[in-house]
């Protein structure tokens, strides 16, 4: 008699992801937090808490779809080692996943990434494998993964089309969502940082296909090559110093990154980033991370063009982590001296626009 072939692998993938939706319906829905700024009256801010995920950070949402598109696509199997080019935050949701599965976990990184991240990847059975050049950790990652016959996650090619963009809880279907009964609920616009250029991806695709008139503009920072793409339409521009913004700049234009979804881009001096990053952590009274003061920077600005319009409206960004992560960074003065990095005149700036509406920009 023929028997046909067990299926093991099948067994352990229907475990598998019935673990990932189990994390999946534990992770509440992140809070839409609305601060109050007096000078902005007219215009309402909100700001997705992506930091309460279980691993603190936006990158928990793209992880699991990580976890979830590799193992559909029978790439992911019991035993496979799981390798990641990363900036730190999506290597922590993801060392947390394969610490989930029992998987083996590295993550391919610059000398540069804050401690806290190193710290948190490894407290969670991942990894480290640092390189000098930003450059260097697609090969690096894929190298590795190749020797250990293992999976390259590869979240810069993969977070677009690893994420539903037209719904299933994506995270704009829950802007959206939890908007519905605000003043303004279709907001004017959603600010967002590049990073891999997925989560702008997914919000911009969700606007075009439920036909709402909320636009989004996409932030970049220093040391980037994402504005030089989306200004001179090159996708090849690449950028050989490390960005000091940890998730957000690039140092190439990420597979990811889908420049027709986005209606309008900024890039924001790091100094305007993390000054940004320590007036709205004041402001929540908690502290924030780069890639948010980013994001509110980019914000304010958009904030400040519609009053000097005379416009009303919503405006909604995210906080992408927690600031307890950039303790040895970005919220150290030694740091920002040894970087050559002045705060202050943007931090007034700001303070004096959210008090009373009046930008006065820094040259």
């Amino acid at each position: 008699m023929i028997r046909l072939p067990e299926d093991r692998d099948r067994d352990w993938a229907r475990q598998a992801i019935g673990v990932l939706r189990g994390d999946g319906r534990r992770s509440a829905d992140t809070h839409l937090v609305k601060p109050v700024f007096p000078g902005l009256a007219g215009i309402s801010i909100y700001l997705k808490d992506e930091s309460t995920h279980p691993t603190g950070s936006l990158k928990h949402r793209l992880a699991r779809s990580l976890f979830l598109y590799g193992i559909c696509n029978g790439k992911i199997r019991k035993g496979t080692t799981l390798v990641e080019a990363s900036s730190g935050s999506t290597a922590v949701s993801e060392a947390y996943f394969a610490h989930l599965l029992d998987l083996p976990f590295i993550a391919v990184m610059t000398r540069s990434i804050s401690r806290q991240k190193v710290e948190a990847i490894e407290r969670f059975g991942g990894r480290c494998h640092f390189v000098d050049n930003p450059g260097e950790v697609y090969g690096v990652a894929a190298g590795i993964a190749a020797e250990t016959g293992g999976h390259y996650l590869d979240q810069f090619t993969n977070a677009e089309r690893a994420t539903d963009w037209r719904g299933n809880n994506n995270i704009a279907e829950s802007i959206f969502d939890q908007m519905r009964d605000e003043r303004h609920p279709e907001p004017t616009w959603v600010v967002m940082g590049a990073g891999t250029g997925g989560t702008s991806a997914t919000i911009g695709r969700y606007i075009r296909y439920r036909n709402l008139p909320t636009r989004l503009c996409v932030v970049d920072v220093e040391h980037s090559a994402f504005y030089e793409a989306y200004r001179n339409g090159d996708p090849n521009v690449v950028c050989e110093r490390p960005s000091r913004i940890e998730g957000v700049g690039r140092p190439r234009v990420e597979p990811s990154f889908i420049p027709g979804v986005i209606d309008h881009m900024i890039k924001i001096p790091d100094a305007a980033s993390i000054a940004a990053m320590h007036v709205l952590s004041d402001r929540l009274s908690r502290r924030i991370g780069g890639s948010t003061g980013t994001n509110f920077f980019g914000l304010c600005w958009i904030a400040s063009c519609m009053i000097a319009a005379g416009e009303e409206g919503s405006l909604v960004s995210l906080i992408c982590d927690s600031g307890d992560r950039y303790t040895s960074t970005y919220y150290d003065p030694a740091w920002l001296e040894r970087n050559d990095i002045d705060v202050e005149p943007w931090r007034r700036m700001l303070e004096t626009f959210l008090d009373t509406g009046a930008w006065s920009p820094i040259a």
